[in-house]
């Protein structure tokens, strides 16, 4: 099974990236996770999950021990079979297979 995961980092600072920012993105450009996206407003990454587990936990750990005041995350299962993402859409039933 793969996974998606997006986080943020709090408090914002938009001049410079504080030092839970900057461990949150060593954690995951740095791990075994792809498919990586850093940016100023969010995170993703995908990965096994093991790899998506392991990362949170580290993140969790690290990115608290250096400052952040809150870690906001979403984890969706990935449908690798179709390439879409079976969590998308709160509510909303994920598409079939009409085979």
């Amino acid at each position: 099974m793969r996974l998606r995961l997006e986080f943020t980092t709090e408090p914002f600072d938009l001049d410079e990236p504080p030092e839970h920012a900057l461990v949150a993105r060593e954690v995951v450009e740095n791990g075994t996770l792809e498919a990586v996206d850093v940016g100023p407003f969010g995170n993703t990454a995908e990965g096994s999950t093991e790899a998506v587990v392991e990362a949170v936990a580290d993140l969790l750990r690290r990115t608290v021990a250096v400052g952040a005041t809150r870690v906001s995350l979403q984890i969706n299962v990935i449908d690798a079979g179709s390439g879409t993402d079976a969590g998308s859409d709160a509510g909303a039933a994920a598409p079939q297979d009409q085979r």
